[in-house]
């Protein structure tokens, strides 16, 4: 035999002795206990001592073995058994996995035959004779969508102001929510306000209840001449149906949310349209509104597309598409939240994809000029934002900073802006300075409700040292007291941790 078959064999010889060894082992040592002869050997030898007490030890010993033989016996009886059943219960198993298997195949053919029968049905449940014997369709399962189309019939689009700019748009609204509507907002809320429409879909105002959140919203749609929708949130929402409405299979009908009622209506206008979400995280936001919020962050929208129904159906509504609906282009909405225990934290999942806004006080009332609502469309609307970042892009040396301040959250609180925050920052920031605001004061929002707000996520005793240090980086970077909402923020994080 070659070297190489030697040493193979001399190798392998160690596992393969040591597994006959323990073979050996075991078989010798059964040998050993089940060795009848061993134990009388044993008695022999002591016999002459066997007398009075050692008569009873040796009765013991006996009874002794034969009970641990019987547990041996009876050990060996389970184990046995146990595989038994468990070897049946494999087979009765894979009995049935094919029963399912043969099941889900019937399953699946009687489902595609009740798929058709019900698509009969519904086409006859869609449709009667008239007095004539002419085939003539049902009232449409989206009844308030259907009487937009008829209310729609030859409507033609009212021309809005479109030479009216952002700063002067802001003085109006603000002057005319104090003299129309007894609301009274300052300048920078009002700034604030107007920019978010340019960075996001989802606008959220925030803050102690009766600071005028809901009526912020509602004045707005009253300054445009087209009137918010208020959707009521309710402690019971769960999931996107709660917000467009359902399918009712035993009515066959679909029961409308005014949310969708008004984004049907918004198709067919072209002005400024919002939804107004009431005390929006009195459920979980991210249970009922996830499905917008992945929408809205499509790039094309060409697919900010709802699927209502599976299927469409020959006289549902015009706007409708085999029961898809696209989200129009001229929809925003406005969530209210009230931050106290009877609410649900919202997630930083919802925060990223939206605009935060604090209210927390009230503008004291001033004396404003009747003012009128002005009328936009919201293509113009849109087009004031798009000319503001050309007019007022962020400063190349602002720019330059806003890098640096990432770089350094990165390395101390290991956090980062994110491309969503940074290109929602390009389009808010000059948006604000249209607005008649500064470009600093619009950045140091930003990185105060946006950035610094997921400080609240961390660990305070990890970061608690690194919070002056980020002081002095913003005041230096920046200026003194320039970025003060930032400043302020950590300052109060300091004291509410102390």
């Amino acid at each position: 035999m070659s070297d190489l078959g030697n040493f193979f064999l001399e190798f392998m010889k160690p596992f393969f002795g040591g597994l006959l060894a323990i073979g050996e082992g075991i078989v010798s040592g059964l040998w050993k206990m089940l060795n009848i002869v061993n134990y009388y050997n044993v008695i022999i030898k002591y016999k002459e001592s066997l007398s009075g007490f050692g008569i009873v030890i040796l009765i013991i010993n006996i009874i002794s073995i034969l009970l641990l033989y019987a547990l041996l016996v009876y050990g060996i009886y389970v184990v046995v058994k146990r595989i038994i059943k468990f070897r049946k219960n494999m087979r009765k198993e894979e009995e049935l996995i094919d029963e399912i298997e043969k099941l889900n195949t019937q399953v699946y053919k009687l489902k595609a035959t009740n798929d058709k029968f019900i698509a009969s049905l519904e086409e006859e449940e869609n449709s009667e004779v008239d007095e004539n014997g002419n085939v003539v369709k049902k009232e449409s399962r989206f009844f308030k969508l259907s009487q937009i189309d008829e209310q729609m019939v030859g409507y033609q689009q009212t021309p809005g102001n479109n030479t009216i700019n952002l700063k002067d748009f802001c003085a109006s609204f603000r002057n005319f929510a104090a003299s129309r509507l007894g609301l009274y907002y300052t300048d920078k809320m009002i700034r604030l306000f107007i920019a978010a429409f340019a960075s996001n879909r989802l606008i959220i105002l925030e803050g102690i209840s009766g600071t005028g959140k809901t009526s912020l919203a509602y004045a707005f749609g009253q300054m445009v001449k087209n009137e918010s929708a208020i959707a009521s949130v309710q402690p019971s929402w769960r999931d996107s149906s709660e917000l467009f409405g359902y399918f009712n299979e035993f009515t066959k009908k679909f029961n409308e949310s005014e949310v969708l009622r008004n984004m049907y209506l918004a198709k067919y206008k072209d002005d400024i349209f919002v939804t107004i979400l009431d005390e929006m995280n009195i459920s979980r936001v991210e249970y009922y509104f996830a499905e917008m919020l992945s929408i809205l962050e499509l790039p094309s929208q060409d697919e900010w597309i709802i699927e209502l129904v599976p299927n469409g159906w020959e006289n549902d509504p015009k706007l409708l598409d085999n029961g898809k609906i696209k989200v129009p282009n001229n929809m925003w909405y406005v969530g209210t939240i009230n931050n106290d225990d009877s609410t649900f934290m919202v997630t930083d999942k919802v925060y990223d994809r939206a605009m935060p806004i604090e209210i927390n006080d009230k503008c004291e009332p001033f004396s404003a000029p009747d003012t009128e609502p002005i009328k936009l469309t919201s293509d113009y609307f849109q087009s004031l934002f798009a000319q503001s970042e050309k007019d007022y892009p962020i400063d190349e040396s602002m720019a330059n900073n806003l890098e640096q301040l990432d770089k350094y959250i990165i390395a101390h609180f290991r956090i980062s802006f994110g491309n969503r925050i940074l290109k929602q920052m390009y389009q808010f920031v000059p948006a604000y300075v249209a607005c008649g605001g500064d470009e600093i004061e619009a950045i140091d929002y930003v990185v105060a409700h946006k950035i610094l707000r997921k400080f609240e996520q961390l660990n305070f005793s990890l970061i608690k040292n690194e919070i002056d240090g980020l002081i002095e980086f913003l005041n230096n970077t920046y200026g003194q007291n320039k970025m003060t909402e930032c400043i302020e923020y950590l300052e109060r994080l300091k004291r509410q941790y102390r």
